[in-house]
């Protein structure tokens, strides 16, 4: 696995106060080539670590695999250059008789780390047909517990201590009361594709009864990750988009946003969420 941080030496200015020189922790970003069967199929711009979970959790995203028994195996190899095992180039074994990837599903450049849908011909195509349906998940939440999310998530974030600049995505199961897995990444789409390809090596999907909390905002991508993976409510400690909107909507799936302190706005599936004055009284 490659570095997760390195050290970098900085000049800090303060008004008043000069200049100080000392090293910092810097988040590492590098790319990731993603392939099926020796056929190259994605490159992502990520931080390093979990790859694994990231290639499986970004196959569930693009409607490729919805089952753990489907992804056979995955191992790191060398570029096209022949150069050594870098790490950044993982191919992926589907199990026997799972269907390859479309042709047509190859991005034809980079997916940066702020685009996880980046070479995309059209909006119709991201509009991805889940295995799993949430509109009748039974997942019910108290509005107590679901303000106290971020900070539980924040508490799980150990490189963003270090360094300040990764995303975080975390999985939280309401019937345990337990955040299951918390991944950091430089992109937060890639955050998420790692927490759905944790569940999916744990034969998890699909995740009914369960709450993916974000530590940026409810964009159209993650929503739509999050309804591959069976997740009945998106969190998000920011704003969500007008079309991540429309898809929970469309969905039936539950989509918070501006979840700080003790206030949230409920933008999908408000139903699911039980007020705090009605809590003694909900069944």
């Amino acid at each position: 696995m490659g570095r997760v941080t390195t050290r970098r030496r900085v000049a800090r200015l303060t008004l008043g106060a000069g200049i100080t020189r000392r090293e910092d922790t810097l988040v590492v970003e590098e790319p990731l080539e993603i392939r099926v069967g020796g056929r190259s199929l994605a490159v992502t711009m990520r931080t390093p670590g979990h790859d694994v979970e990231l290639a499986a959790g970004f196959l569930v995203s693009e409607g490729v695999i919805s089952r753990g028994e489907q992804f056979a195996s995955a191992r790191f190899c060398a570029g096209d250059a022949g150069v050594g095992n870098t790490y950044n180039v993982l191919d992926v074994t589907l199990a026997p008789g799972v269907a390859p990837p479309a042709p047509e599903l190859a991005r034809e450049f980079f997916t940066t780390s702020s685009c996880g849908l980046c070479g995309k011909a059209s909006i119709d195509a991201v509009r991805t047909t889940s295995a799993f349906g949430v509109q009748d998940d039974p997942l019910r939440i108290s509005a107590e517990t679901l303000v106290g999310l971020p900070d539980r998530l924040r508490a799980a974030q150990d490189v963003f201590e270090k360094t300040g600049g990764l995303h975080a995505a975390g999985l939280y199961r309401v019937a345990d009361d337990e955040l299951l897995v918390v991944r950091e990444d430089v992109g937060r789409h890639n955050a998420v594709d790692k927490v759905v390809g944790w569940a999916l090596t744990h034969d998890l999907l699909p995740l009914t009864g369960t709450v993916l909390m974000v530590s940026g905002r409810a964009s159209f991508e993650l929503t739509q990750k999050a309804l591959m993976a069976g997740i009945p409510m998106l969190a998000a400690v920011s704003a969500p988009s007008s079309l991540a909107v429309e898809l929970a909507i469309e969905a039936g799936m539950s989509v918070v946003g501006f979840l700080r302190g003790e206030s949230m706005v409920v933008y999908a599936g408000a139903q699911r969420i039980v007020p705090a004055q009605a809590e003694g009284s909900a069944a």
